[in-house]
């Protein structure tokens, strides 16, 4: 099994499907995560700073356990400037890895990049074009999913869960490997926060802890 995790920035990755990453490694699954924007601080890209944010990826892979991560290095805060700038470098790494699984970002997110970045996917990833996606998901992030206005268009009524009992404590440390995108309570980007998210989705489908998504795809059902 060939898993892709499309992640708009650094981090996301592990708030949104830390959990389900590392249960997936521990499945056998073939784990590959591709970040699409650099990251900006202040509105400015600093290139040491971004060399920092890449070292906590790769940290977080390494705890994580999954096989490879890519870098589009896509300007950050502008990915919405031009989702053609997204779509070609999104397609070639899909046709090199073919994955049976799919995650990207919601489309109703607060954050103009991941809402770019699925944008993007719906069009590499359609169904004609990537008969191969056997599953196309998308997950929340906190800070940015539940951060939307009350709009019926952006509401994020997941469908499908995953059992993260088993990995909740990687996923935190995962997240914790962002030195510089660490908060405190009751920001929703805390580890405190983080755990009662997981807490609260594994309470509506049974489960100790687990993550939530929208499934827009499924050719297993």
């Amino acid at each position: 099994m060939k898993v892709l995790v499309i992640a708009s920035h650094m981090d996301d990755e592990a708030l949104g499907c830390g959990g389900t990453i590392a249960r997936h490694v521990t499945e056998d699954h073939k784990v590959h995560v591709c970040f699409v924007a650099h990251r900006v601080y202040n509105h400015r890209f600093d290139r040491q700073k971004n060399a920092i944010e890449k070292a906590h990826v790769l940290k977080a892979k390494a705890l994580l356990g999954y096989k490879e991560s890519v870098f589009f290095e896509l300007d950050d805060e502008r990915l919405d400037a031009c989702v053609q700038d997204i779509i070609i470098p999104l397609e070639r790494y899909l046709f090199k890895i073919r994955p049976d699984i799919v995650y990207c970002p919601f489309y109703g997110d607060n954050n103009q990049d991941h809402r770019a970045v699925f944008d993007a996917v719906r069009v590499a990833a359609r169904s004609s074009a990537t008969p191969f996606i056997k599953r196309l998901l998308v997950y929340e992030v906190p800070s940015s999913t539940e951060q939307s206005p009350p709009l019926r268009e952006n509401a994020f009524l997941p469908n499908y869960y995953v059992d993260i009992t088993n990995s909740i404590n990687k996923k935190i440390k995962g997240i914790s490997c962002y030195e510089t995108e660490k908060r405190s309570f009751p920001h929703p980007r805390s580890k405190e926060a983080v755990r009662i998210l997981a807490r609260k989705r594994g309470v509506e489908i049974g489960f100790k802890y687990a993550e939530a998504f929208i499934i827009l795809r499924d050719k297993w059902r």
